[in-house]
């Protein structure tokens, strides 16, 4: 498996001058800006500043899913998808899809073709917008058996991979010339929401139960959980290769999330009991992450004591599987000082060390 990269979150927070987020679905990077947008129930907000501030995107419109292509924004708006010019705001394309029965996850070939899930249908749509005064709708999956979400095109494999809703959510390849389906893994989660890319054949998906971010292989046999304060209900991501940052809109408390990926950061690295912990970023801030390898699946506890031996925080509790997770320590709320950190599994100590903040 690749060697994973250190990184680390912070929880996008807005002051009393931005436009108030609501009803988030989607969040997209604007490559040729270096921005980002995220849907607003009836409007497109964008940010250039990390999310200091946001401003209303021209009148656009965008329920779910976006993506940017070239010079536009492409985005789902009810049973409509409409362009958008990054230059001028102006709306360029519009088309109705006729019989939509909820239109979601979209995604792009990076040259003249828009992949759109029809989640309650369970089919794949293909928008060729050549001409973006007659764009051209065609449906390349009528039943994908299962209720597919988010989409992304993956061009060095010819392939589209979408995520799906449910149990056991499976995640799926279509071939983009063949249109032929195969399912590349049973994820076990639960409600399996957005999925993008990054530039090193990793892909990132995010999921309701267990509420996280998931970081699987090319060919998704290994996988990686990464966990960050404030993620709810997370929804559609974007991933910007120039940056290396990982957009995340939460629809259950209406905030963004931004992770942010660093492989030049140094590790400390901890091994006892063959509990193999890689701490970065120390002192502690909250650019720090906690790595670690659990060889048996349990209920992970991570914890942070007073020198005096007093809990001062309970940073997770969670259920993880046996593999690589990842901690992120962004938004953490714990005051200057020095502290012992201590892991859990299945409430048996199983690493300690002094630490400071």
């Amino acid at each position: 498996m690749r060697t994973l990269f250190a990184l680390f979150a912070f929880l996008l927070a807005f002051n009393s001058f931005s436009q108030t987020k609501t009803n988030i679905e989607a969040a997209e990077y604007d490559p040729v800006n270096n921005r980002y947008f995220v849907s607003n129930g009836n409007s497109i907000l964008v940010t250039s500043d990390g999310g200091d501030t946001w401003e209303s995107f021209g009148n656009a419109v965008a329920s779910h899913g976006m993506e940017v292509m070239g010079n536009t924004l492409f985005a789902i708006a009810g049973d409509f998808i409409r362009g958008y010019d990054l230059t001028t705001e102006e709306e360029v394309m519009e088309i109705e899809v006729t019989n939509a029965s909820f239109l979601n996850g979209l995604g792009n070939n990076g040259s003249n073709k828009l992949y759109v899930t029809d989640f309650s249908a369970g089919r794949i749509l293909e928008l060729d917008v050549s001409d973006l005064s007659n764009p051209i709708v065609s449906t390349v999956v009528n039943n994908t058996g299962s209720t597919p979400n988010g989409i992304v095109v993956d061009s060095d494999n010819n392939r589209a991979v979408f995520v799906n809703w449910g149990m056991n959510a499976p995640i799926i390849e279509m071939d983009l010339d063949t249109y032929e389906l195969n399912t590349l893994t049973n994820t076990g989660l639960t409600n399996c929401d957005g999925i993008d890319n990054d530039s090193f054949g990793n892909f990132y998906v995010s999921s309701w139960q267990p509420t996280r971010i998931t970081r699987y292989s090319d060919n998704f046999s290994n996988s990686e959980i990464i966990s960050a304060p404030g993620l709810s209900s997370p929804a559609d991501i974007s991933y910007a290769q120039s940056t290396d940052t990982l957009a995340i809109a939460n629809s259950g408390n209406d905030n963004v999330t931004f992770i942010y990926f660093d492989q030049e950061n140094s590790l400390i690295e901890s091994t006892e009991n063959s509990f193999e912990v890689r701490l970065n970023q120390h002192p502690l801030t909250d650019a720090s992450a906690l790595s670690f390898r659990l060889n048996e699946s349990g209920v992970v506890r991570v914890s942070f004591f007073s020198m005096e031996g007093k809990e001062v925080l309970e940073l997770m509790k969670e259920n993880l599987p046996a593999g690589d997770q990842k901690i992120l320590f962004a938004g953490m709320k714990l005051a200057s000082g020095n502290y012992i950190m201590q892991l859990h599994l299945n409430e048996k100590l199983i690493h300690s060390q002094q630490v400071v903040k």
